[in-house]
């Protein structure tokens, strides 16, 4: 009988592990065509099927991260009702109009813009938003489009760690390791400063025949002309301006980020509606409702994998490797995440960790911290070393292809070794020396 159990607990852990391996492989490789949303709700929906999850424990799990699927409805509810705003249209306006005619200045002004963007809306936000945006503007001044593209898609995620609503990785993983805002900014917000400005100088580096040239403004709009209604813009400014302290109240106090970001994304739709800026329809289109499958898939996925101890032993083995040393924990934790983004996508790797993190829960508070740390700035910065690695990064492409611009992965592979792994090691050095 003992043996029986034994093999039916092998079994099980034998099974569940083929289900996962087959899920994260059918995400990297989408065969058929199917999204990344359909085979994570078919990886989850065959440990169902086989009894490797129950539905109560499968439910629980949602349940438990409600914060997650609302932070995610809340930012983009917030990036829509700004789009539609006029907002985004407006800065890129304003960005070429601070540059002063000069191709350089502008590279460096679409960096900041997508730093602020990314810290306020998420890297999300950017790759969606700000590249379409980006690519009319430097369509119309004739400039060349692919380092500003380029630009974009890698501050997405290099500026993704400045704030904990940046990301939604972050989030992710706070809400089962919670970090108070002071030990956040404390550990990430100096390494995120560290990465941007090696990202904006490589690029530079990489680019700067290309940025050689001039632009005439006169190609483009005027600032009041990328506003269609003057009322509902205001009132857009004065929401975000109320929102904007509201994530550091809510962070500070460790109160849930998902509320303020749906708090805020309600009062837009408001106005939205009452200025006849959208519609109900419009609004809902605006939301990419499979990345809520996806996400959900990954999770029951991971919790029946978690379930068989497989998670719990890959923990010790970071325990393990980092040598019981703060400096081996950032280090194990910064460069396992970010090759695990890079081979199966930032979402199920941040899952992935948030479960095997608990065998580092009673380690000393350095590498407890040093760990957490490691992983979101990992999972963060990682991907932008392939195309596969976020879903910033995926939505990029898809915008580019869209515009008949190709950029293919081994284009953007060559890219992101030049960059990222420096970015790596240097944020995860400064990481540690703050630690």
């Amino acid at each position: 009988m003992f043996l029986f159990l034994h093999l039916s607990e092998f079994w099980r852990t034998i099974l569940a592990s083929l289900v996962g391996v087959l899920t994260l492989v059918g995400i990297m490789t989408r065969p058929f065509r199917w999204t990344e949303a359909h085979i994570a709700m078919g990886g989850a929906g065959v440990l169902l099927l086989l009894g490797l999850i129950r539905p109560a424990d499968a439910a629980m799990t949602l349940v438990r991260d409600w914060n997650t699927f609302l932070f995610f409805l809340g930012m983009m509810g917030l990036s829509a009702m700004a789009e539609s705003a006029g907002l985004f249209d407006w800065l890129a306006v304003q960005a070429a109009r601070l540059a002063g005619h000069s191709a350089k200045r502008l590279f460096l002004n679409v960096f900041l813009l997508g730093t602020a963007i990314t810290m306020i809306f998420s890297n999300d936000a950017t790759a969606l938003i700000l590249t379409p945006v980006v690519y009319v503007l430097v369509t119309k001044l004739r400039l060349p489009v692919l380092p500003y593209l380029f630009a974009c898609t890698f501050i997405a995620d290099t500026a993704s760690f400045l704030l904990p609503i940046s990301n939604p990785i972050n989030i992710i993983v706070m809400s089962h390791y919670p970090l108070t805002l002071p030990a956040f900014l404390r550990l990430l917000f100096l390494p995120c400063v560290v990465v941007i400005a090696i990202n904006f100088a490589v690029f530079y580096l990489l680019y700067r025949r290309e940025l050689q040239g001039t632009f005439d403004l006169g190609r483009l709009p005027s600032a009041a002309q990328a506003v269609q209604h003057p009322a509902y813009f205001r009132y857009t400014l004065a929401v975000l301006a109320l929102v904007a302290p509201s994530y550091v109240i809510a962070a500070a106090f460790q109160w849930p980020l998902s509320l303020v970001a749906v708090a805020g994304a309600l009062l837009l739709l408001v106005g939205a509606l009452f200025w006849k800026r959208t519609t109900l329809m419009k609004a809902g289109k605006a939301i990419s409702w499979p990345i809520f499958g996806f996400i959900a898939g990954m999770f029951i996925v991971v919790r029946a994998i978690e379930d068989t101890g497989l998670t719990v032993k890959f923990g010790r083995l970071l325990l393990h490797l980092s040598g019981g040393t703060s400096f081996g924990a950032v280090m194990v934790g910064t460069f396992g995440s970010a090759l695990g983004t890079n081979l199966i996508n930032n979402v199920p790797m941040a899952v992935v960790m948030n479960s095997s993190l608990g065998s580092v829960q009673h380690a000393a508070p350095a590498i407890r911290n040093g760990f957490v740390a490691a992983t979101m700035f990992g999972c963060d910065l990682g991907p932008n070393l392939t195309t596969v690695g976020s879903l910033a990064t995926i939505l990029w492409l898809l915008i580019l292809r869209e515009r008949d611009v190709e950029v293919s992965g081994l284009d953007y592979f060559k890219v992101g070794m030049v960059v990222t792994p420096v970015m790596l090691f240097t944020g995860a050095l400064t990481i540690w020396l703050l630690l």
